[in-house]
């Protein structure tokens, strides 16, 4: 049991986002190249145990506030299942071994890693209690991965890769508090009470900001597909074709967060969401296939 409750402590199912580490092997068309794919792959190892670090750290930081929410309190610290002491230890070994790795890959690939730990940790702390603040630091988390990536390639990170990801980032963040802030004011909870970053957001500023991140997203993915560069560098043009799949996740993302706000999160949604992940994975086949396929 508790070997069980500490690998739900460190969330493998949130280590989807680390897939972010992937993007500048594919985008930099290096998908053939054993070695640095061997390499990629060890990178998505290394920032998955630093994230299941942290995880843990937040757990045992936050146990009191977890058992007051109506889900949270199932996870495994908050309920007893582990110990707070074996969280920390656990956090610890991650940790080490997360850097560890990083650095043997390349060093600004560690340094990455370095920041990208010493930034969640500020956040868990204290940064995840201030509006607006608390989603840039996530977004930034996003921008270390595809940095760490491309550094343990190595290879330049694209600065529309960059941007895409960023915005998603935003897009997403700011998507799970409008979330969060509809499901508080439904319930006729106090806002705050659960998240102290909720009482400096309000809903219709959200609902505006997520329109207009979701639009520029979806613009920026088409602005790099037509790209004079991205066209010259892949040899094609076709990565157009692939655009209508970020538009219908990202509509897809818009109607889970603000039309039907249920009490889990809408990035944990659509993980289970047949849509969502059909849409997913038909993107990434084309992607693959224009680019290597064809």
């Amino acid at each position: 049991m508790s070997v069980l409750a500490l690998v739900r402590t460190v969330r493998p199912h949130q280590w989807i986002k680390n897939g972010f580490v992937i993007a500048p092997l594919v985008f930099a068309k290096r998908l053939e190249d054993a070695t640095a794919l061997t390499r990629s792959l060890i990178a998505f190892a290394a920032f998955c145990a630093l994230s299941g670090a942290v995880y843990a750290f937040n757990d045992v930081r936050d146990v009191d506030a977890d058992r007051a929410h109506p889900v949270k309190k199932n996870r495994p610290i908050a309920a007893g299942q582990l110990s707070e002491r074996a969280a920390l230890i656990a956090a610890g070994v991650l940790a080490a071994a997360g850097l560890a790795t990083a650095f043997v890959l390349d060093w600004r690939c560690g340094t990455c890693a370095s920041i990208y730990l010493a930034q969640t940790t500020a956040y868990s702390v204290r940064l995840k209690h201030v509006a607006f603040v608390d989603v840039i630091m996530v977004a930034t988390g996003f921008l270390l991965r595809v940095l760490g990536g491309a550094y343990a390639i190595p290879v330049p990170a694209s600065h529309w890769l960059l941007i895409c990801t960023a915005l998603l980032a935003l897009f997403f963040g700011l998507g799970k508090r409008a979330h969060e802030l509809a499901a508080v004011l439904k319930s006729g909870g106090k806002v705050g009470e659960t998240r102290a970053s909720l009482a400096g957001y309000r809903p219709s500023v959200l609902r505006a900001a997520l329109l207009v991140l979701g639009a520029a997203t979806a613009v920026a993915y088409v602005l790099y597909t037509r790209d004079p560069h991205t066209v010259a560098f892949f040899g094609t043009d076709q990565l157009v074709w692939s655009a209508p799949f970020p538009a219908i996740g990202i509509t897809r993302f818009l109607v889970l967060a603000l039309w039907r706000p249920k009490v889990d999160s809408p990035t944990e949604a659509m993980l289970r969401d047949p849509l969502s992940l059909a849409t997913l994975v038909a993107w990434a086949g084309v992607v693959i296939y224009i680019l290597y396929g064809r």
